[in-house]
């Protein structure tokens, strides 16, 4: 059985949280879990929360163990960019975009 979550609107650049999610496919949740806590990065901190949440939706919605899980997938994809302006020289001002993620986990129990 597969489990998905995904966290939406997560504020941080798809590229920066990419490094991250790509170290989770293979894993097993608990494995996972840990690693994100020893990750020095942003990302690590946001994965992680959904992934907590992966595994309590493996446990509390479909009765599964979340220890046994393993992680499938990790995909991180773009979200919408906020666009705001900065005050430049000489009048001008200079465009700061400011991007958005969405998380999306997936959790089996069979082994991949």
């Amino acid at each position: 059985m597969e489990v998905k979550t995904v966290s939406r609107f997560v504020r941080i650049s798809p590229e920066k949280a990419r490094h991250v999610a790509r170290l989770l496919p293979g894993k097993s949740a608990g494995e996972a879990l840990r690693m994100v806590r020893l990750v020095p990065r942003k990302a690590a901190r946001l994965l992680g929360k959904t992934l907590r949440t992966a595994i309590a939706d493996a446990e509390n919605n479909f009765g599964l163990k979340g220890g046994d899980m393993t992680v499938l997938k990790a995909v991180v994809g773009a979200g919408p960019t906020i666009k705001r302006f900065r005050p430049k020289a000489r009048g001008m001002a200079g465009r700061v975009l400011k991007r958005t993620s969405h998380f999306t986990i997936v959790l089996t129990d069979n082994e991949v």
